[in-house]
């Protein structure tokens, strides 16, 4: 359903570590980097069939995160999902709601971890076992 999935950042150095190592932990390698001509800079991580893109914001203005906004990242494991987590919080990101671990919702049984990354975009990492 979805093509891709873009946040922006201001400032994509401090970004480009933490997804590095955030988006690591589920395998996805080092961005690819654009630079508009413009001069509007963006990172293009692929994995899996996806991307996530982190780009500087196209207007000028700053870069802010999407209230109620989440997005999320498909883990294959609970240790996956706690490991996920880790590397937010190791590279500047907070945790937020619950720790990470098991909850029971209306779509069954599910590990979950949430996150803030540093300019406040709200990520999620969920394992759904079975």
């Amino acid at each position: 359903m979805l093509s891709h999935v873009m946040v922006g950042s201001n400032d994509l150095e401090r970004s480009k570590r933490f997804y590095n190592s955030v988006l690591g932990v589920l395998g996805a390698g080092e961005p690819i980097s654009n630079t508009t001509d413009a001069g509007v800079t963006r990172l293009f991580y692929r994995h899996a069939g996806s991307t996530f893109c982190v780009s500087e914001p196209i207007d000028g203005e700053a870069a802010t995160h999407a209230n109620g906004g989440t997005i999320g990242f498909k883990c294959d494991s609970a240790e996956q999902v706690k490991a996920f987590h880790d590397a937010a919080v190791a590279q500047g990101g907070q945790s937020i709601e619950d720790p990470p671990g098991l909850r029971n919702g209306a779509m069954g049984p599910m590990h979950l971890a949430y996150v803030r990354d540093p300019d406040g975009n709200k990520l999620c990492a969920i394992y759904r076992p079975g």
